[in-house]
């Protein structure tokens, strides 16, 4: 018997972290400066590209502890432009090593973006924005020396909630108190809380069963449910959402009927919970651990029980046992792993490999271009999304940017519309954190 490294630890199995991918650099402005290159022209390069936040599987890991000390996950940005046209360098991505079994969903949405089952797959949860490009990139034979230069886009960024399944071979379910966390210590070297009341177990317990002949699987002691488990009552989705995880369920029964339990009351509506959660669990092979039958009035809850069963499921297998005793405990194990032989490596999962890029929606130009203009006081506001993403790439330092800026608001034409509701020569336009002066017949300065 050996114990699974995580049996001592605290299971942790949900978090709630930050994810950003790294800003891009900004271009630069610069020019050629060579002793016998005379009006040289631009030569300021671009910047690189922020950092991927990327999550990688690894088996080494067994719970979402690490993340209850640190929630922010931030990759570092790319570097800027430099002269001569160099390009910045590219930030490397920040990996992020999370435990197998782990689901990751979007917070704002709720849209599961990946299940990561194996060891090394990855997946990037945040991109790194794109560098800012340099006044090299803005030469036309117009204007062959643009003193026009962009920021870096900024990175990915989102809330997300891991959730970790127990990537068990076999799951003993059952109401609490049944005597599951005793039959996983007699089993295993696992040393779960157990106490004669309910609700002892309220996070997976989990250890290694050695059969024999080199045959071993893992085993979790799930926490006892109740009634509408399915709809989240009690424990409910903590518990439901590591029985997907199983390849073999192991219901766990108390036989004697102890504290005015009925056996087959207590196997139907634990099914039902489960089928209700996840209708596919309902095939999911099931034995039947008739435990406690040490006790007086055993015997004969079995032969009723069994009778029960037989018109629902008759090839259900049915083993009494006794956690405390160990009778029969020793031929249950034998049978979970010939079963396990027999079925697929996992249960059938769907598997998200890659994150999709952000959805991007192609607007029609008149939506594109469209715009508001509304009046505070004396000031005119204009909103406009296009404008607001070109101000926030555009360095407004310069005067070429100045002019791009004032020539775009032209051509979508906020100028007339400004003319239209009143605007003149010194009136005050704000867009976004920017102020100007509108010049009538000119351009914002």
């Amino acid at each position: 018997m050996r114990k699974l490294e995580w049996g001592e630890c605290m299971f942790v199995d949900k978090a709630k972290i930050y994810v950003k991918g790294g800003d891009g650099g900004d271009g630069i402005v610069s020019f050629r400066r060579e002793k016998y290159v005379p009006e040289g022209g631009p030569a300021g390069g671009d910047g690189g590209r922020g950092g991927d936040v990327i999550f990688r599987v690894d088996e080494g890991l067994r719970t979402l502890m690490d993340f209850r000390y640190q929630r922010h996950f931030k990759a570092q940005r790319g570097v800027k432009g430099r002269n001569k046209s160099q390009h910045g360098a590219n930030a490397e991505s920040m990996v992020v090593r999370i435990p197998p079994g782990t689901v990751i969903i979007d917070d704002d949405t709720q849209e599961v973006l990946a299940d990561m089952t194996h060891h090394g797959q990855q997946i990037v949860v945040a991109r790194g924005g794109r560098g800012g490009r340099g006044n090299t990139r803005f030469a036309t034979p117009n204007n062959t020396a643009p003193e026009l230069a962009e920021h870096g886009e900024e990175g990915q960024e989102r809330w997300i909630v891991l959730e970790l399944k127990v990537m068990a071979d076999v799951g003993l379910v059952g109401f609490p108190s049944v005597g599951k966390s005793t039959l996983l210590s007699v089993v295993s070297a696992a040393n779960p809380k157990i106490g004669a009341y309910h609700f002892t177990t309220i996070t997976p317990n989990l250890g290694v069963v050695d059969v024999s002949e080199g045959r071993s699987f893992v085993m979790a002691d799930l926490p006892g449910l109740i009634e509408g488990a399915h709809e989240g009552v009690g424990l409910g989705h903590e518990f439901l959402r590591h029985v997907e995880r199983t390849r073999i369920i192991i219901h766990v029964v108390d036989m004697s009927g102890s504290e005015g339990r009925d056996p087959f009351d207590d196997w139907m509506k634990i099914n039902d919970e489960i089928k209700l959660y996840n209708a596919d669990l309902e095939s999911r092979p099931q034995i039947v651990a008739a435990n406690k039958m040490d006790m007086p009035g055993a015997e004969e809850n079995l032969e009723k029980f069994r009778e029960q069963v037989k018109d629902i499921r008759p090839d259900l297998e049915i083993l009494p046992i006794s956690s405390l005793t160990r009778q029969g405990v020793q031929e249950l194990l034998y049978r979970a792993a010939d079963m396990l032989d027999e079925i697929p490596e996992a249960p059938a999962i769907e598997e998200v490999t890659e994150l999709s890029e952000r959805k991007v929606y192609k607007l029609d130009k008149a939506e594109d271009n469209s715009f508001t203009i509304r009046r505070e006081n004396e000031m005119y506001v204009v909103e406009s999304p296009k404008i607001e993403r070109m101000m926030k790439r555009m360095q407004l330092n310069t005067h070429d940017a100045i002019l791009k800026l004032a020539r775009t608001m032209r051509h979508m034409g906020v100028d007339e519309e400004l003319r239209n509701r009143g605007a003149k020569d010194g009136t005050i336009v704000r867009i976004g954190d920017f102020e100007f002066e509108f010049v009538e017949g000119s351009s914002y300065y």
